[in-house]
Parts: C-alpha cells; sequence; structure tokens
C-alpha cells in the first residue's frame, strides 16, 4: 500500500542538514569541554527543531546512528500527528517497521503520535508471548482496543 504524502517522512534539504549536523557535534565537543554550558544549547536546540532531546542523546548519538541519521530525525516533527489517520495505514506504517524499511525511526515516531497505546513500539519491536509472529494487522488492532483508565 502506498502513504499519501502527509504520512510519508518528510525530506531535509542538505543546507538544513549540515547545519544540524554541525550543531549537534558542537553540543557533543560543549558536553566533552564545558557540561555547564552544554544545557543552554541542547535547550536551544530544542525550542529550534521541537524535539526534547537530553545530554546523552548527543553524548552517545554515535553509538545507535549515524550524525546524519540524528540530523535528520532532528529535522523533521518530534511527534507527527495526522489527524485522520486510518487503520489501513497504521497497518502499513507497522508492516514498514517489522521488515526495517528505510526510515524506520521516522515511522515509529509517526505511529506513536496517532495511537494511544502507551507502549506501541513495544507491541511492534518487543512483543508479548501472544504477539509473537502476529501480523502487522493483529498489532494495530491490538494497539487500537487500548483506552486509557479514567482516574
Amino acid at each position: 500500500m502506498d502513504l499519501r504524502p502527509e504520512l510519508l517522512p518528510p525530506p531535509v534539504n542538505r543546507q538544513r542538514l549540515d547545519e544540524l549536523c554541525a550543531e549537534v557535534e558542537r553540543i557533543a565537543d560543549l558536553l566533552e569541554a564545558a557540561p555547564e554550558v552544554a544545557g543552554e544549547a541542547i535547550a536551544a536546540f530544542n525550542a529550534m527543531t521541537g524535539h526534547d532531546y537530553l545530554a546523552l542523546d548527543f553524548a552517545e548519538y554515535h553509538g545507535s546512528r549515524s550524525l546524519e541519521e540524528f540530523a535528520r530525525e532532528a529535522a523533521r516533527p518530534a511527534r507527527p500527528v495526522v489527524a485522520d489517520i486510518t487503520r489501513d495505514e497504521l497497518v502499513e506504517i507497522v508492516r514498514r517497521l517489522l521488515i526495517a524499511a528505510p526510515e524506520s525511526g521516522y515511522y515509529l515516531r509517526l505511529l506513536e503520535a496517532n495511537v494511544s497505546h502507551p507502549r506501541v513500539s513495544n507491541l511492534v519491536l518487543h512483543p508479548s508471548d501472544h504477539l509473537q509472529g502476529a501480523s502487522a494487522e493483529q498489532i494495530v488492532d491490538e494497539a487500537l482496543t487500548y483506552r486509557p483508565v479514567a482516574l
């Protein structure tokens, strides 16, 4: 299934990517050289990108992704909510996650932003016994059955 444009990862132009790469490296260097001022730089970065990164994200990003992957994530919406997302679209997003398609990080954020289940990523990435080997449809159905408990 093809996803409509608002569900696809938005493109990031080279200039923006380079700017964010430089800022990520600057903050990582600050964390080593002047940790007392790094907090302000991280707060400014988060204000500029709309994300909620922590010092650890800058200090250890290279352990799980490249500098460019981090910058691309930062350039895109932190919580890409699509008000009229359908079950079929959610199924396609989960399918892409299950096959580890390119841009899986974006699709995971998209899923988390559009489903109220508090651990929807675990349903896909670390399924419980009853969801081991489940289809994308079964995972989405499980996620959509979640209802928050009113306190």
